[in-house]
C-alpha cells in the first residue's frame, strides 16, 4: 500500500490514474474546506472514512498530512520509452533527469515536482543505494510524481549507453565541470545527470557523461542542495528551449 499525504497530493492522484482505495479524513476537519476532494472522491466512487486525527498522525510517513490521507497502489514505476512517449506527445525533444544515488526522499520529490513544472519528460533513479517513490516524495512533488514518468534501474551507467544510441547528450553535474551550464546549447535531446550531495556523481557515471558542467559560484560556499542544483540546471534548459 502506498500513502499519499496532504490536500493537493490527494487532489493529484485523483485527477491522475492512480488507483486510490480510499481517503482517510480527520474528523476535526470542517468539510466545507475539503468540499473538492469530498466530491471528487464521490465522482470516482472512491471510499471517504472519517477517523480520529491521531490515527493519521500515526499512518503518515511525514508528519504533514493536513488532516487527509489516501490509501493507494504502490507506485507503478515507469520504463524508459515511457519518456520518450511522453516527448513524442508533447511533440519535443527528449529531456531526461537521471539521479544518482540521491538518498534523501525530500530532495527525490523537490527534483521531481521541479522537472515536471519545467517541462522534462522524466526522471531515471537507480534501484539501490537511493530514495525511492514513497509517500514522503509524493508529498513533496505537491503531486508532481503523477504527471511525469519515473523510472528505477538497475544500473545508472547501463542506462546512460541506451540513452545515448536514442541520440541524447549527457551532460553530468560537477563542481568540477569543463563549461558552465549557460555555455552549452541545450536546445537538443539531453540526459542531465545530478549526483549525491555528499559524493556527487560516480567516477564510472561521470566517464559515461558527453560533458561536464558547473554552476557559477560567487559566494563563500561552493556547493548547493542536490534539488537546487537540479533546479538551476533544469530552468536553464526550459529558458534555452523557450518551452
Amino acid at each position: 500500500m502506498r500513502i499519499i499525504e496532504g490536500r493537493n497530493p490527494v487532489i493529484e492522484a485523483m485527477k491522475s490514474d492512480v488507483q486510490i482505495d480510499r481517503i482517510l479524513i480527520s474528523k476535526e476537519i470542517a468539510e466545507g474546506s475539503i468540499s473538492k476532494i469530498l466530491t471528487m472522491a464521490k465522482e470516482n466512487k472512491i471510499l471517504v472514512k472519517y477517523v480520529d486525527k491521531a490515527a493519521l498522525s500515526k499512518i503518515s510517513e511525514n508528519g504533514r498530512h493536513q488532516g487527509i490521507i489516501a490509501e493507494a497502489m504502490e507506485y507503478e514505476y515507469k520504463e524508459i520509452e515511457d519518456i520518450f512517449e511522453n516527448a513524442k506527445k508533447k511533440n519535443e525533444k527528449p529531456f531526461v533527469i537521471i539521479l544518482d544515488e540521491i538518498t534523501d526522499v525530500h530532495n527525490l520529490g523537490a527534483i521531481i515536482r521541479t522537472a515536471e513544472c519545467l517541462g522534462s519528460h522524466g526522471v531515471i533513479i537507480p534501484k539501490r543505494r537511493a530514495a525511492g517513490v514513497n509517500g514522503v516524495v509524493a508529498k513533496t512533488s505537491a503531486g508532481a510524481v503523477e504527471y511525469l514518468p519515473v523510472v528505477r534501474v538497475t544500473n545508472i551507467s547501463q542506462t546512460l549507453e541506451i540513452l545515448k544510441e536514442k541520440g541524447l547528450w549527457i551532460y553530468g553535474a560537477d563542481m568540477d565541470g569543463e563549461k558552465y551550464i549557460s555555455e552549452e546549447n541545450l536546445d537538443v535531446p539531453i540526459g542531465v545527470v545530478i549526483g549525491s550531495e555528499g559524493s556527487g556523481i560516480g567516477r564510472l557515471i561521470k566517464k559515461n557523461c558527453d560533458t561536464l558542467v558547473k554552476i557559477p559560484m560567487k559566494g563563500n560556499i561552493n556547493s548547493l542542495n542536490a534539488s537546487c542544483a537540479a533546479s538551476i540546471i533544469i530552468y536553464e534548459i526550459m529558458k534555452q528551449r523557450g518551452i
